[in-house]
């Protein structure tokens, strides 16, 4: 049982890598730290500690963000949803306008940071084994490697995963929940705290509406019924349609 969020997990080491290097930061995170068996009560206990302790390193993070002008959002989804396609195709429309950096978040691989690192941005990896989210001691770790420059953004791809990442503020100004037409429409209802906890809700692979029962207007319904202050961009990381609402939103956070 992972004591800080209740989904069964072995213990785990985390690192932390930049893309091109052997050695990295290893430790034991917060989501590194599980009990099975537990009684209720427990859980509960070590859950609010692990959380307050999480918001205490947060509330950290989200100083240093102020003090330097970065703005943070934290990208959270699905497994597949297109997380790391739509931060390539960012970076290739917004490079030369805003500097930008990027914390990969996966239990394992460079992959992603593989594909970031040849857009020519900086950007470091967090691998949390069998970890099921980051936390803000991993990006806080990780930060000490990135360094990101001030009045930059800065993309935080957290694990697929639409539960645990909603418990777990990192100290960005805002959570970013992105689904795909592949997916089901109804996933605001079946995940509410995450939608909850987004400021704002990308709707990605539209070019493959003609192919899928999707309902986009159904989506956004379920959406604001969560949360009535969603907001929405359909896109098409693959194409750029749509693209612009959401590149003018980040704009808009300078």
């Amino acid at each position: 049982m992972c004591d800080s969020c209740g989904c069964s997990q072995p213990e785990n080491s985390v690192t932390i890598t930049r893309p091109g290097r052997q050695e990295g930061m290893s430790g034991h995170g917060v989501a590194g730290h599980h009990h099975s068996h537990q009684a209720q009560g427990r859980v509960v206990e070590v859950r609010e500690a692990v959380l307050g302790k999480n918001d205490g390193i947060a509330a950290h993070n989200r100083d240093f963000f102020r003090e330097r002008r970065i703005v943070a959002l934290n990208l959270v989804s699905s497994p597949g949803s297109g997380k790391t396609t739509i931060l390539e195709r960012t970076i290739r429309e917004l490079h030369q306008e805003i500097p930008m950096a990027v914390i990969e978040g996966d239990q394992q691989t460079m992959l992603d940071a593989e594909r970031i690192d040849a857009t020519g941005v900086d950007v470091v990896q967090v691998n949390t084994g069998a970890g099921c989210h980051l936390d803000a001691d991993m990006v806080h770790r990780a930060l000490h490697q990135l360094n990101p420059a001030g009045n930059s953004l800065l993309f935080i791809e957290n694990v697929g995963n639409l539960v645990c990442p909603a418990m777990f503020d990192l100290g960005e100004a805002a959570k970013v929940v992105i689904i795909s037409v592949t997916e089901g429409e109804d996933k605001p209802l079946k995940y509410p705290a995450m939608f909850d906890a987004a400021s704002l809700c990308l709707i990605n692979k539209t070019d493959l509406l003609p192919h899928v029962d999707f309902d986009v207007a159904r989506c956004r319904e379920y959406g604001l019924r969560v949360n009535h202050r969603l907001e929405f961009f359909e896109i098409s990381a693959r194409t750029g349609e749509g693209m612009s609402g959401w590149l003018a939103w980040l704009r808009r956070q300078f």
